[in-house]
């Protein structure tokens, strides 16, 4: 076989379908949030607004987080020095651990590189520890908890996205007698809608099984402390496994389940994802401790969070355009052709300095490509007021005159 002759296959079929992805150099600058420079191609620079980050409180640039990871960096250095269970355990990630397990209310929790890793690890792992498990997962889990629940060798059952009816089917179809866990999300970043996370606990009650919720677009923004959806809804209490990120509200980086003591326990002892991964920097752990701490006592930051994404989509709908609102802080605008998606992403970024990633398949279904604004207490009326200008010429000229973005 010609390799590089495959692989430029491989490499082309994405550039003629218009879904190959372009990386944009960005330089983000604390206390400048959301304001960040453009490094472009040819060595020059340009001020650009970031639309599109998950770093959706600005948590990356607070004081309590810089001073926290300024702390244990002088105190420890740079890197964990190996993994948990080999020298890679500190004070630092006992902390974070605790204040994760307290935000939850659970006994306690364990702490990964990353949520992605967190989901895979864990949902490839519970085969082992309940012989027989099925996984009843949900059609619009993350990739993460699909690659889980596909790499565990167990049975599983899809159930068709938020359809409660369809689950309770599959789970009546199955032994009675057998392990079954559910699997679902309580906020689905592409189009912003929320799991029925208190039907599927009922099911879950009724039918014997496990629940494992996804928590990672929640985590910090809803709930009475930050804890997410199902604090938000009084349910956390009916969940037996919850996953988070520290990457997105809380700034950082790294993932964790919350779950009891014995569970946590149990796949921390069975899953290679956690064992054989070398753990984070304790500087790390210490600004993702010192967020989950401010958070769970700054209401405020999520309140204005909340307002700017009403506030966005309201001005967004009032231009006429085709945008998804199911009441949470994702904003989609959707386009429905990739290459129509990627020349708006250009043009808002080389006419406007406004920075939006493309999304397109397999993130999401074809046909429903778009653009995933992402506002956050840092945008300001001037930047909000900036990007609805930058949408309407562009939405309006490009309505007009299809011929450019084909081109």
């Amino acid at each position: 076989m010609d390799y590089s002759a495959q692989l430029d296959i491989a490499i082309n079929n994405l550039h003629s379908e218009g879904r190959y992805r372009t990386f944009i150099d960005i330089e983000r600058r604390r206390g400048h949030f959301p304001h960040a420079v453009w490094r472009k191609p040819d060595g020059s620079e340009a001020p650009i607004t970031v639309w599109c980050g998950n770093d959706y409180l600005g948590m990356g640039q607070h004081p309590a987080v810089l001073s926290a990871m300024h702390e244990a960096l002088d105190a420890t250095g740079a890197g964990s020095g190996g993994t948990r269970n080999i020298s890679g355990t500190t004070v630092w990630h006992k902390r974070l651990e605790k204040e994760l397990a307290d935000l939850h209310g659970k006994e306690t929790s364990l702490l990964f590189t990353s949520a992605y890793i967190a989901n895979d690890a864990t949902l490839s792992t519970l085969p082992k520890l309940f012989p027989g498990l099925i996984i009843y997962s949900d059609a619009l889990n993350h990739a993460s908890m699909i690659e889980g629940v596909r790499r565990n060798g167990g049975a599983k059952r899809i159930f068709r996205h938020n359809d409660v009816a369809h689950l309770r089917e599959l789970l009546a179809a199955d032994d009675p007698k057998a392990p079954k866990l559910i699997a679902f999300e309580s906020v689905y970043s592409m189009d912003g809608d929320f799991g029925p996370i208190e039907a599927i606990c009922d099911l879950a009650d009724e039918f014997g099984a496990l629940t494992y919720i996804d928590e990672v677009h929640a985590v910090g923004m809803y709930g009475a402390r930050g804890a997410g959806v199902a604090e938000r809804d009084r349910l956390m209490h009916r969940l037996d496994i919850i996953n988070g990120t520290l990457a997105k509200a809380y700034g950082v980086m790294g993932g964790y389940i919350a779950a009891s003591a014995r569970m946590c326990d149990a796949i921390r002892s069975y899953a290679p994802g956690f064992i054989f991964t070398t753990s984070l920097p304790p500087a790390i752990a210490a600004g993702a401790a010192a967020s989950v701490a401010h958070l769970k006592r700054d209401h405020s930051l999520r309140e204005k969070h909340q307002t700017q994404a009403k506030i966005l989509k309201t001005r967004l709908k009032g231009l006429g355009l085709p945008i998804i609102d199911h009441g949470s802080h994702i904003v989609p605008v959707i386009v429905g052709d990739p290459v129509h998606t990627k020349k708006l992403s250009d043009m808002l970024l080389e006419r406007h300095g406004i920075y939006v990633q493309p999304i397109n398949f397999p993130t999401v279904p074809r046909g429903t490509e778009r653009l995933r604004f992402t506002p956050s207490p840092v945008h300001g009326a001037a930047e909000m007021d900036n990007l609805i200008r930058a949408m309407d010429q562009l939405w309006s000229h490009c309505a007009l005159n299809r011929a450019e973005l084909s081109a």
